[in-house]
């Protein structure tokens, strides 16, 4: 028996909250990606780290926040919590993989398309993981073509992220950026969701794991205290703001007058050939 499937069970709030949650953590890691470019190569690593957690953060939120919309009529639907946060590690570590190669090797490329090819996989492996982790009276089936366009949105939306992420330009810049890849994760998303059908069992056999009502706690409260403590770790990093380099030159330190010692040195270097050649021009006459 085909079951009919609500992805829209509370109007607009859950797509609404979930993209938010997209771009709080595309934000978030891209600053990250951006301020690792800037800093010295001992504290790379954690600042790439941290932007493949907020952004897998992000993303794992924005998929279960939506799919606290999804329902199947005629049967509960329930969650079985290893699977369900074996996705996040997932989405953590294969987007970190993308990340930690354009940090080091460049937003261009080669270096840029792998990056954004391994971050795309992860981001389609978190939401079929956890489209896995759910538990119901019935079977999931998907389209294969709209999981391959699912699966490709997923990868240009990565690839163009982290594209951005290497302009290291100001902090607008990535907020336009942040908003764009918010934008095609949900669309990632729900285009999945789109290829889904499910076909109901009919039996009485109720269905094991947690209901979606009992993860919404660990799942608003952990992952959206780590983005929030990220985003004051964000905010109260100028350079992070503003998109600045971390090495400030000398002539721009205050206290040190290179202004002045630079225009002395070259008026000094361009005028003393030329006293020298006048010198010796006077005397050769005079030594005839």
């Amino acid at each position: 028996m085909q079951g009919t499937v609500d992805g829209f069970s509370y109007g607009l709030v859950t797509p609404l909250v979930a993209y938010f949650m997209a771009c709080l953590g595309g934000a978030l890691g891209l600053r990250c990606t951006t301020r690792s470019m800037l800093v010295a190569q001992s504290w790379r690593p954690g600042w790439l780290a941290l932007g493949s957690a907020a952004i897998g953060s992000g993303i794992w939120t924005m998929h279960f926040v939506a799919m606290m919309g999804f329902t199947v009529r005629g049967t509960p639907i329930h969650y079985d919590k290893a699977m369900t946060f074996a996705s996040l590690a997932v989405a953590i570590v294969m987007v970190g993989v993308g990340i930690f190669i354009v940090g080091y090797r460049g937003a261009r490329g080669t270096a840029l398309f792998t990056g954004g090819t391994i971050t795309g996989l992860g981001i389609a492996s978190m939401h079929y993981l956890g489209m896995a982790s759910m538990s119901l009276d019935g079977k999931l089936e998907y389209n294969t073509v709209t999981v391959g366009i699912s699966v490709a949105i997923a990868m240009a939306a990565a690839t163009a992220a982290l594209w951005a992420a290497g302009q290291v330009r100001g902090f607008l810049w990535s907020v336009g950026a942040s908003l764009v890849m918010g934008l095609a994760v949900s669309g990632m998303h729900y285009t999945g969701m789109a290829a889904l059908s499910v076909h109901l069992h009919g039996t009485s056999e109720p269905a094991t794991g947690d209901s979606p009502a009992s993860l919404l706690a660990p799942m608003l409260i952990g992952p959206l205290a780590f983005l929030l403590l990220a985003g004051v770790v964000v905010m109260f990093d100028p350079l992070m703001v503003m998109g600045k380099p971390a090495v400030v030159p000398v002539e721009h330190k205050p206290g040190i007058p290179a202004h002045t010692h630079v225009r002395h040195s070259a008026r000094h270097l361009r005028f003393r050939p030329r006293r020298t050649v006048e010198h010796r021009g006077s005397r050769t006459p005079q030594n005839r």
